[in-house]
């Protein structure tokens, strides 16, 4: 489309409502961590919100009502997993891996908003931690041609 036919905004112009954060069609598995951070991300955006002038930035408004949609709707959907002992992997697990290459990593497996794998945490639709799940000390699961045997594994307690 030519240019000359798109309307600039003008200084005064609504902008838009930014499009909705896709949610992930998952069930909404958290840790109570995960719970608690939620429900601090509601109330920080809440207050943002709240705080802004009508005058303020349109986009800073339309980014914030955004976000607390999306943060709002995860915290409604969440279904709290809580804490267990058990000698299998499952949502919440610490679990320890031994790699091929003799190298350790640890992971806790996590709800989706939760996950940040730099941190060690993965989310449990994650191919490994599906691979893992059910699985015990010892047992090996191969994923995208890796193996990975089970060294330990630590409850969320």
């Amino acid at each position: 489309m030519s240019k000359a036919f798109v309307r600039e905004p003008e200084d005064g112009d609504a902008v838009e409502e930014l499009p909705d954060r896709l949610i992930s069609t998952h069930p909404n598995y958290v840790t109570p961590e995960g719970l608690a951070r939620m429900e601090e991300e509601v109330a920080r955006l809440e207050a943002e919100l709240a705080a802004l002038s009508p005058e303020q930035n349109k986009a800073d408004h339309a980014r914030i009502s955004r976000d607390l949609r999306y943060w709002s709707a995860r915290k409604n959907s969440a279904e709290l997993v809580e804490a267990f002992e058990g000698d299998v992997v499952r949502f919440g697990a610490t679990v320890t891996l031994l790699r091929e290459d003799d190298t350790r990593q640890t992971f806790r497996i996590v709800g989706e908003d939760e996950a940040d794998p730099s941190a060690g945490s993965i989310s449990y639709v994650a191919p490994l931690a599906r691979a893992l799940t059910g699985k015990s000390v010892g047992d090996t699961v191969t994923v995208n041609e890796h193996e990975f045997e089970i060294a330990e594994i630590r409850s969320s307690q």
